[in-house]
């Protein structure tokens, strides 16, 4: 199995995808989170920089329905020395789908064609897609899957809701499905494996799934994949994720873990610091890096049994030296989920 990173706007950038592979690791694929300009300004530059990648399959990700538009980025990609890129065909947002990108680039075929014969002619990159199954309604998948199924995609990365869905409601396992059966393309699943029991009813279903992408799942428990990895080998049994302590100690760092409450929350702090030391260099004030963090602690807080008052002390924390004791005091007082 693969383990794939999702790109999140404004949190899996290379400061997140660094902490996470030293602390964490266990991900075949990083993906960064998507490139709109066709010059990049500083923080795509940055992000996409190899002496901030090295170590990691790192795969850039755009976002745009101009196809003169993403072949200039791509060329500039290749420069950079990358040999792939994956087009975003699966943002949710309204004001990102209202002009016609992301998933709402899906509500026009035609086009979306169009765009799709010009960079696959013309691109010097591999090209994958990652994608949700229409903008209004499921009806729309197969028209659109048989649009992919006319390219040489590197791989195909479906998330089986429509636009309007954003993250709610159940995933629409009969598109996914759908993929399995009809598409020659190599295939990715994405979307609400959180749990080792989410993805033990993913491969009960659909037992010949070999890539598995998960964002959100990954920011509420950072450790998951030590978990998934342990229910694949057993798929049995999520027990040997949470046992055996002395394989986390014996293991080079990058791998993943499954330590006992007291050593994952050590690992879990370290991997915090990390990412706060490392926005605290790449930007100035306590007040910008204050506001990185506190995005990473609406998923992060959900790991925890109760959070809630102490998330009100980082919320309102305004200098670091005081944020990180309100942090100290949750990873202290409160036990892990």
């Amino acid at each position: 199995m693969q383990f794939y990173m999702a790109p999140m706007e404004g949190l899996t950038g290379y400061v997140f995808r660094n902490a996470y592979q030293k602390y964490y690791g266990g991900i075949d694929r990083y993906f960064t989170p998507f490139i709109t300009n066709r010059k990049l300004n500083y923080r795509e530059q940055q992000d996409i920089l190899p002496e901030h990648n090295t170590g990691m399959d790192v795969v850039p990700q755009i976002l745009t329905n101009r196809a003169e538009e993403f072949l200039c980025i791509a060329g500039d990609l290749e420069r950079s020395g990358y040999r792939m890129v994956n087009l975003n065909l699966g943002c949710p947002s309204g004001t990102v789908a209202a002009k016609n990108r992301g998933a709402g680039f899906l509500a026009l075929p035609d086009e979306l064609d169009a765009f799709l014969d010009e960079i696959f002619t013309k691109c010097p990159l591999s090209v994958s897609i990652k994608t949700r199954i229409g903008k209004e309604s499921e009806a729309e998948w197969e028209r659109l899957l048989g649009i992919y199924e006319k390219y040489p995609l590197e791989e195909l990365i479906i998330h089986p809701r429509v636009q309007k869905d954003f993250y709610k409601n159940t995933v629409r396992l009969e598109a996914f499905a759908q993929a399995v059966e009809k598409s020659r393309h190599s295939l990715c699943y994405n979307g609400d494996i959180c749990t080792a029991e989410d993805y033990g009813r993913l491969l009960a279903q659909f037992a010949g799934t070999e890539k598995v992408m998960i964002g959100r799942g990954l920011l509420k428990r950072p450790w998951l994949i030590g978990e998934l990895r342990a229910k694949a080998e057993n798929p049995g049994s999520c027990a040997q994720a949470h046992s055996v302590e002395k394989r986390m100690a014996d293991a080079p760092t990058g791998q993943p873990q499954s330590p006992d409450e007291t050593a994952q929350k050590e690992r879990f702090l370290a991997f915090h610091d990390d990412i706060l030391h490392g926005y605290m260099s790449a930007m100035s004030g306590d007040k910008n890096t204050l506001f990185k963090m506190k995005e990473l602690w609406v998923y992060f807080a959900q790991s925890f049994t109760n959070p809630e008052k102490y998330m009100k002390k980082i919320r309102k924390s305004e200098r670091i030296a005081e944020y990180e004791l309100h942090v100290a005091a949750l990873l202290r007082e409160q036990e892990l989920k």
